[in-house]
Parts: structure tokens; C-alpha cells; sequence
């Protein structure tokens, strides 16, 4: 049979083919989803995080038992294969986002592998390793642990990264840098002073790359998703992505391939350095570039009580 010439054939569209990219902390939640709708946009996604099919970090542990979990559940192989099923190509490599020789070597690798990079997701994030069940509480009564974990394996991850990503992103005179983070139009995240510094931090962090790179062409910005159905949401109410309808208290949930949708509408933007420095909420970009979630919502974007306590928590983009 042969197709007369305007005939529409079956081939998705690919907007984000040649684009290389990577994306930090993938092994699950937001970092996840990211990856898998840039490979279904046509990417080629450097997967990176700590968790392997066969090796997972320790520092899980006490989350694990508050989510009533024995093992972590995902990886940045079960994520890479993902990417290469949704149409784009996925490269898994281990990588520790503390680990300066780590970031490193890995930024060599796709200068070598590609002789540029398009798309730098800055997602790795420590704040759950401290974790101890308890959000909603004075400053005073949070154990200094928080701080290690939110600043030193989140906030500076973001920026060793970023350190590595800039220079040859420069010389390209383009590129893009997109941090995950929460912000609700500078309301205080009441409970966790930590969390809510963290989130300023990273904010701040993609504002003041964007002073810095706009010259070269370059943008940066940060992405706020809402409350998502992670794999620890998920557990933490005793239920899975099939079945989290049955549960009313998630009904304001997104999937965190909301997020990825997201990013990869920002990526596939021409226009996009006209927006550096600024952060924007998953559920404007989708009413801006019309998208929906993976269940054909359009989910409101997520906003504090004036007493955002614990919500705070449910919020958080990454795990």
C-alpha cells in the first residue's frame, strides 16, 4: 500500500528530537515524570540520582518506615527505560548530586557524548533524609539536621550543577535551566522554617543564574508543580496510582508527568529566555500552552491556606 502524499500518517510528534538533557534526582516523583515526558517529547535524557536497580542509599531509611515501605521503590534504570519507551532515548548514570568529582564527571560525559547540552533539570533534593514525621512545628523544636539536608543536599546540588551546566551552555550562547521548587506568590510555609528557606533559596538561585547567563543566551528559571501523587504520597496512604481516586483526600492531586509536561512545553519554547528569572506554576503553564495531566485534567494550581502548616508538606515537588 502506499500513502498518497497527503495523508496523515501515525508518527507522534517529537518537539523536543536532538534536544540532550539532563535531568537530576530521577530515580522517582518529580525528577520522574520529567524525564519520562521529555523522552516522550523526543528527547535524550542523561537520568541521574543514586538509586539503582541493584543499589540504594541508606539515607532512606527513616522515610521508608514512615511511609510503611521495606525497600525505595524506582530507579534511574526503571526511569531511562522509560524514557526510550515513550520515544526518546534514556541514559541512566549513577551520580551523587553532594559529590563535586561525581557532577563533574558526569557533565564531561555529555560534553563528550554530544559536544553540547540543551536542558539542565536541577531536581535533586536531601530534605527527605532528615524527615522525622514531623513538619508542622516552631523553628526552635526542629532538629538542625533539616539544614544539611535541605541546603547542603538540596539548595547547593542545584547549584554544583548549574556551575557545571553554564559554562558550556555559554559557549552555545543557549540553553535552559529549570530548578523544581514550591512558591505560592511569597506566602511563608508555616511549620518549617527550613523548607520554606530552602524553597526561597532555590528561587533565588535560579533568579540570580538568570542575571548571570541572560547575556549568553541562556535561561533559568523555576517550576512549581502542586501537591503530586508521588510514590511516597501514594504509600503514605496506603494506596497506588491505579487506585488513588478511592481516596478523597487526594482528589487535588496531579501526577508528577504534569510537571514533566511542563518543563518540556518551556523546552520546546523559542521564546523561552524572555522568561528567565521568573518562577511559574505547573497549572499556568498548563492554561498558557495547553496541556493537561495524563488523566485529561487541568489541575488548579495548589495555594496555602493563610495557615499553611502541614500543607506545606504534601507539596513538596521531588520525592
Amino acid at each position: 500500500m502506499t500513502l498518497e502524499p497527503d495523508m496523515p500518517t501515525t508518527t507522534p510528534r517529537r518537539p523536543l528530537s536532538g534536544l540532550v538533557a539532563i535531568v537530576t534526582g530521577a530515580s522517582r516523583g518529580a525528577g520522574r515524570g520529567i524525564a519520562v515526558e521529555l523522552g516522550a517529547a523526543g528527547a535524550t535524557v542523561y537520568v541521574t540520582g543514586r538509586t539503582t536497580r541493584n543499589r540504594a542509599p541508606a539515607t532512606y531509611d527513616g522515610l521508608l518506615r514512615l511511609s510503611g515501605l521495606d525497600t525505595l521503590l524506582g530507579s534511574i534504570d526503571e526511569t531511562a527505560s522509560e524514557v526510550t519507551a515513550a520515544g526518546g532515548r534514556g541514559i541512566a548514570v549513577p551520580c551523587d548530586h553532594t559529590r563535586d568529582e561525581e557532577v563533574g564527571a558526569l557533565f564531561e560525559r555529555v560534553e563528550r557524548d554530544h559536544s553540547r547540552l540543551d536542558l539542565l533539570v536541577n531536581n535533586a533534593w536531601g530534605g527527605h533524609e532528615s524527615f522525622d514525621g514531623v513538619f508542622d512545628a516552631p523553628f526552635w523544636q526542629h532538629p538542625l539536621a533539616h539544614w544539611d539536608a535541605m541546603m547542603d543536599r538540596g539548595v547547593r546540588s542545584h547549584l554544583l550543577a548549574g556551575r557545571f551546566a553554564a559554562p558550556l551552555m555559554a559557549r552555545q550562547r543557549r540553553g535552559l535551566i529549570v530548578a523544581t521548587t514550591f512558591w505560592d506568590r511569597g506566602r511563608y510555609l508555616r511549620g518549617n522554617l527550613f523548607y520554606d528557606l530552602a524553597k526561597a533559596a532555590i528561587n533565588r538561585l535560579a533568579f540570580g543564574m538568570a542575571e548571570e547567563l541572560r547575556p549568553h543566551g541562556v535561561a533559568s528559571l523555576a517550576v512549581s508543580p502542586g501537591w503530586m501523587r508521588t510514590e511516597f504520597v501514594l504509600a503514605g496512604h496506603r494506596t497506588d496510582e491505579a487506585h488513588w481516586r478511592e481516596r478523597p483526600e487526594l482528589a487535588r492531586t496531579e501526577s508528577p508527568r504534569y510537571l514533566g509536561r511542563a518543563v518540556a512545553a518551556l523546552a520546546a519554547d523559542p521564546q523561552v529566555l524572555a522568561r528567565t528569572g521568573q518562577v511559574l506554576r505547573v497549572a499556568d503553564l498548563a492554561v498558557e500552552y495547553g496541556f493537561t495531566d495524563i488523566d485529561g485534567r487541568t489541575v488548579p494550581a495548589f495555594e496555602l491556606a493563610a495557615d499553611a502548616g502541614a500543607a506545606a508538606d504534601e507539596a513538596d515537588p521531588r520525592e
